[in-house]
């Protein structure tokens, strides 16, 4: 503990976060757990909306609207459940870390009162504690896939790199977003509109191939850094496809993140000596 609080007095410190990684992972697991204190089904209410969830969505979307078949990259047909659930799971863990990361601050903010504490690790702790539900719904898609045929191989391997991708550019909108709250109270319903038109405009429910629009509006929507990973999930799932042929949306998904997380970590520096305050 003592080497942790040395790592990082005045400033956000990666050496301090690793110092401190005991103290995230159990804050982590405590914070997973205390989303449900006090229900009678506890933590499988985490599990149970994001599943009733994806059950809607086919059933709307297979059943009622009966979408244009959707292809692999090979050109074979796939069940639109598989195409669905691919692009789901990781719009799930965005949503539920991000809302949770913007508000680290605020349920946390006795510990933020604290001038021995680093109040750096909380929105870690925030993101590390949607990865529990991620890595559920991440076994629950491979055993799925896998009835249908589509058998884990080296490429299935990848959702562990997508997922990474994820947990590094949602942590650095965390920071940023964790911070300006307290100041903003009302970015928390800002960013509940923002997933509710994300999941739209991340191609998650529709195939952006197939989409009847210009070829410049698909390009503008390709810039969305969900793109990326949502595409990764599915090249990793259905398309067999390995992120390095997509060499262009790798660059330009890091180039973003980098910027992402350095702007998050520099607004989370300047702003954190009046976090005791203003809470």
């Amino acid at each position: 503990m003592r080497d942790y609080m040395a790592a990082s007095k005045n400033r956000v410190s990666m050496a301090g976060i690793y110092a401190g990684r005991k103290l995230i992972t159990r804050l982590s697991v405590n914070d997973f757990k205390t989303k449900f204190a006090g229900s009678y089904l506890g933590i499988i209410w985490a599990f149970v909306q994001p599943v009733i969830t994806v059950l809607v969505y086919w059933f709307v979307f297979e059943k009622g609207f009966k979408p244009t078949p959707v292809n692999n990259a090979k050109g074979i047909e796939i069940p639109f459940v598989l195409w669905l659930i691919a692009g789901m799971v990781p719009w799930f863990f965005f949503s539920d870390a991000l809302s949770g990361g913007t508000r680290a601050l605020l349920d946390y903010s006795y510990l933020v009162k604290k001038v021995v504490f680093q109040i750096d690790i909380l929105p870690v702790v925030k993101v590390i504690s949607s990865v529990f539900v991620h890595l559920f719904f991440l076994t629950f898609a491979v055993l799925f896939f896998a009835m249908y045929g589509y058998v884990p191989d080296l490429y299935t391997l990848q959702i562990l790199y997508y997922s990474i991708c994820l947990f590094i550019f949602v942590t650095g909108l965390s920071y940023l977003t964790s911070a300006v709250v307290v100041f903003f109270r009302d970015l928390n319903q800002v960013i509940n509109i923002v997933l509710q038109v994300g999941v739209w405009v991340t191609p998650i429910m529709w195939n952006i191939e197939t989409m009847d629009i210009s070829p410049m509006l698909k390009q503008i929507l390709r810039l969305n850094p969900l793109f990326y990973i949502v595409q990764g999930y599915r090249d990793a799932f259905i398309g067999k496809i390995a992120f390095w042929e997509r060499w262009e949306l790798t660059v330009y998904f890091w180039a973003v993140t980098v910027l992402c997380f350095w702007l998050g970590i520099s607004v989370f520096r300047k702003l954190r000596m009046h976090f005791a305050d203003v809470l």
